[in-house]
């Protein structure tokens, strides 16, 4: 998300906020490094992992649900199996998604106060605005939730995520004209609403931002199949 500065107030203010913030540590930004492997993903989803067996068993449990320390999304693999399982979607791109939209802290107070001068800024690990959250959550097992709990707790913003992956696809045509796969599509959907990933799926050709964030999940596409493998 490209924010931009609104006078040197503000930026002093953003630096401020930013060294405050240090002790969280520095997050990585999703797809600047180089990748493991730049295949793009499968064209069908791949068998998602036990999630209900490994998160049950003796191995490290799930980490806190609320933030604390440096963020890393390889570290949320347990609740991207357990709620990519629920809603019926690939948790490699569940994590893919993590790692593209890892850009920017994920520290509450800074997007809170982010979002203070930006209302229509995005919340939580997976940057969900508040109209898709409201729009995903009817009937799903976290239908009481609000939107400003996503950046307190980590796994309503994974599961919100899943489910709205998993909406996204139901509007995916049986078949596509653009040399696309299912998961592109999807992570396209994710960014840039479900209308521009139904255009692509006809063949619209595809905008810079909208290609920058596709390469982004390429990069991430192999650690985030090995996190959740």
């Amino acid at each position: 998300m490209s924010e931009e500065q609104k006078g040197p107030r503000w930026g002093r203010w953003i630096v401020i906020g930013v060294l405050a913030a240090a002790g969280w540590g520095i997050v990585r930004g999703g797809g600047h490094e180089p990748a493991a492997s730049s295949a793009a993903p499968s064209s069908s989803p791949s068998t998602a992992a036990p999630g209900a067996s490994s998160a049950s068993s003796a191995a490290p449990s799930a980490p806190p649900s609320k933030p604390s320390g440096a963020y890393e999304p390889a570290d949320y693999a347990a609740p991207v199996r357990k709620y990519a399982a629920e809603a019926g979607v690939n948790p490699q791109l569940l994590m893919a998604i993590l790692y593209n939209e890892a850009y920017k802290p994920h520290d509450p107070d800074f997007e809170r106060a982010w979002q203070r001068n930006k209302p229509d800024a995005a919340f939580g690990i997976a940057n969900m605005h508040r109209a898709a959250f409201d729009d995903t959550k009817p009937g799903r097992p976290f239908a009481d939730r609000r939107w400003e709990e996503l950046p307190d707790d980590r796994n309503l913003a994974i599961q919100a995520a899943a489910w709205h992956l998993h909406d996204l696809a139901g509007q995916l045509p049986a078949r596509v004209s653009a040399p696309l796969n299912k998961d592109e599509l999807l992570a396209l959907g994710y960014n840039a609403g479900a209308g521009n990933m139904l255009a692509f799926a006809r063949g619209v050709k595809i905008g810079a931002q909208a290609q920058s964030y596709l390469d982004r999940l390429h990069d991430n596409w192999a650690r985030s199949g090995e996190a959740v493998k």
